[in-house]
């Protein structure tokens, strides 16, 4: 299998991890013990890590269709794929911030959470325009 698809199926995986475990999150705020919200929170972190090394090797595979934006403008190029590379941004930056705060309950927190489903939508999107041909990367 070529990198690209391996770098492709680690980020699938990881960003389902990195979405289940930042809903879980949100749902241990609602009443589950600070033990439950913690071990969530530190799921969450270590996985949305891991999601945001995927995605930087996965923007490094495809630099030069960012590259081609800068130069010509979006173009024919794919808005959903420039929607979501924007709302990622802001939602790493985001968690990265909240890592240095107290951001549970937070305005930023649930900001990050809003911008987290935002996202989550858009990248199930994203996957699902390119489905056929990641899953003829398994053959």
């Amino acid at each position: 299998m070529k990198r690209i698809f391996v770098i492709d199926w680690i980020l699938i995986v990881v960003f389902i991890m990195s979405a289940i475990s930042g809903f879980g999150l949100h749902v241990a705020g609602h009443g589950g013990t600070h033990e439950v919200w913690h071990n969530w929170a530190v799921f969450h972190v270590f996985v949305s890590m891991l999601f945001l090394i995927a995605v930087i090797f996965h923007v490094a595979m495809h630099l030069e269709w960012y590259k081609g934006i800068i130069k010509n403008g979006i173009g024919r190029k794919s808005k959903v794929t420039a929607v979501l590379s924007i709302i990622f941004l802001l939602l790493s930056v985001t968690g990265i911030v909240l890592l240095g705060v107290s951001g549970a309950n937070s305005p930023l927190g649930l900001w990050h959470y809003k911008t987290g489903i935002i996202m989550t939508i858009i990248a199930v999107w994203h996957i699902i325009k390119r489905l056929s041909v990641l899953k003829k990367s398994l053959n």
